[in-house]
C-alpha cells in the first residue's frame, strides 16, 4: 500500500498548520494494543510485513533495530514503547506490521512497528476534536481525537481514533521538519 502518486503532491503540513486543517483529512488507521491509532496518509510511504530486526547495542530502548528493506538500511521504532502504550495483549510479531515513513519527513529512512495497520481512511475535519487532544499542559503529538460512527450490536456509538503528529513524535530523531 504506497502512499505516492504520480499527481501532484499537496503542500504539507507543519507543527500548528496540521492543528487547524479544514476541509477533510487522509490518515493510514493502526492499532496498538486495544487502541486505535492514525497518523497523516502522505507522511507514509509504504506498509511492509514484519521481517527480522536486527537488533542495535546503545540505542534508545523505543528503537526496537534496523531492517534491510530492499537493500536500504532502514532504522524501525517501537511505537507502543515510544508513546508509553503498556497494553499486555501479546501480538505475534510475525502479524505486525512497519510502517515505512516519507523520506520528505526524515534524514534516515525510518519505520514504525505497529500491532496492525486497519485502513487508509478520509474524514471531514468537523469529525476530529482538536480541544481534548491534550489531557495535560505538557507537550503532546496528539493533533486530535477522530470520532467514527460505528454500529456495533444494533447500536451506533462513537469510536476514537488517536491521531498523532509523527513529526513531532520522532523529532527527536534526526527528523528534517
Amino acid at each position: 500500500m504506497a502512499a505516492t502518486s504520480s499527481g501532484p503532491q499537496p503542500a504539507r503540513d507543519t507543527g500548528e498548520d496540521v492543528r487547524k486543517r479544514q476541509g477533510s483529512i487522509q490518515i493510514v488507521e493502526f492499532a496498538l494494543g486495544r487502541e486505535l491509532f492514525a497518523i497523516d496518509l502522505f507522511d507514509v510511504k509504504e506498509v511492509v510485513e514484519y521481517t527480522t530486526i536486527t537488533k542495535l547495542p546503545n540505542v534508545p530502548a523505543y528503537v526496537k533495530g534496523i531492517i534491510d528493506l530492499r537493500g536500504e538500511i532502514t532504522t524501525i521504532i517501537d511505537l507502543k514503547h515510544r508513546l508509553n502504550i503498556t497494553d499486555t495483549t501479546q501480538v505475534a510479531a510475525e502479524s505486525t506490521r512497519i510502517i515505512v515513513l516519507d523520506d520528505t519527513i526524515t534524514t534516515n529512512k525510518i519505520g514504525i512497528l505497529v500491532d496492525d495497520v486497519t485502513s487508509v481512511s478520509t474524514f471531514e475535519a468537523s469529525h476530529v476534536d482538536y480541544t481534548s487532544a491534550s489531557v495535560s499542559n505538557e507537550d503532546t503529538a496528539i493533533i486530535g481525537i477522530i470520532k467514527r460512527r460505528v454500529k456495533i450490536h444494533d447500536k451506533e456509538k462513537n469510536e476514537l481514533i488517536i491521531w498523532i503528529d509523527i513529526r513531532r513524535l520522532l523529532g527527536d530523531i534526526n527528523t528534517t521538519s
